[in-house]
């Protein structure tokens, strides 16, 4: 399996999840698609396959890797899972909730995952294709997005060839777009009970908070410093500069709007952030192939996953 093969792009049926399987089995690449973005799995009990996806992605050895796993009770193997913590996954999980909880000394995971850190960031996803993958295997799967480092995260198949054809062994298409489009809200949380948003995405965490435990959230200080993927200040970047909060467009501008209004690709007509959020990285990867040098985006209401949404863009703005 050495990244000069070229990459198999294989149906996400019985036959290829299986086929997956065994590549994973074997220390090899595998895009997934999971209900955020698609993800870039590799076995998280072996550093040789961790390194691969480091590799592949040219990803600085310093951003943690998501660890992928069937349920809490899998996610307890590796990390201190707190009481609350159970609470938290009993109502998000399955589900796009990351939880950067404390590593346990036995984890068994390889270093390059938690990037050195003493805790490890875990989500138990719900698309059925990752689902499946998991029953089929006896261990977790570390998988960023399946895309260049800093660049444009993808949500089809096709986005993932653009940036890692060649990089990878296999592409498992699951047919249709990621339905959340945006990366997973990752959540922190504190042994004094605070809890830090460490990324924001689908989830609302003051909501999920309120329903769990019948109160207000209260926020944590956080450390200052790199706990979990998406935390750089340069992201998701689609290789032209980035314009926010526009109504008219330059003449070099491929403009993305929100709402009724002219523009090259609307995120969605009626202004529904829900499905504003899942067109996102589609219509940034039309930018960026588009022949404008540009991009502008309409102004996108710091509501809901409006904030994700306005974090992604600042990000790749920046």
């Amino acid at each position: 399996m050495r990244d000069k093969n070229a990459t198999q792009l294989i149906t996400a049926d019985a036959e290829g999840i299986s086929l997956a399987a065994e590549t994973l089995r074997a220390g090899g690449l595998v895009a997934v698609p999971t209900e955020t973005v698609y993800g870039l799995a590799a076995r998280a009990d072996s550093a040789e396959a961790v390194e691969r996806i480091y590799r592949a992605k040219g990803r600085p050895g310093f951003n943690p890797l998501i660890v992928h796993v069937r349920d809490a009770e899998q996610a307890a193997r590796y990390v201190n899972f707190s009481e609350a913590a159970h609470r938290v996954a009993d109502k998000a999980w399955p589900g796009p909730l990351t939880l950067v909880l404390p590593l346990r000394e036995d984890a068994g995971l390889a270093p390059a995952v938690t990037a050195g850190l003493p805790t490890a960031a875990l989500r138990a996803p719900a698309h059925p294709v990752m689902r499946q993958l998991l029953d089929l295997l006896d261990f977790p799967l570390a998988a960023p997005s399946a895309n260049r480092s800093g660049f444009i995260s993808p949500t089809t198949a096709q986005h993932v060839l653009e940036s890692l054809d060649g990089k990878i062994d296999l592409v498992l298409d699951g047919g249709i777009p990621c339905e959340n489009g945006l990366e997973s809200t990752i959540l922190a949380i504190r042994p004094d009970g605070s809890w830090d948003e460490l990324r924001p995405g689908p989830i609302d965490l003051a909501q999920l908070h309120d329903d769990v435990f019948g109160e207000e959230m209260r926020r944590g200080t956080g450390q200052g410093s790199i706990e979990a993927p998406g935390q750089l200040t340069s992201h998701y970047a689609p290789g032209k500069p980035i314009r926010l909060n526009v109504t008219q467009p330059r003449p070099d501008e491929f403009m993305i709007g929100l709402g009724e209004m002219p523009c090259d690709v609307n995120l969605s007509a009626s202004g529904n952030l829900e499905e504003a959020a899942a067109g996102l990285y589609a219509a940034l990867h039309l930018a960026a192939a588009s022949a404008k040098s540009h991009i502008a985006f309409a102004p996108i209401a710091e509501k809901g996953i409006g904030k994700a949404i306005n974090d992604r863009l600042r990000r790749a703005s920046a």
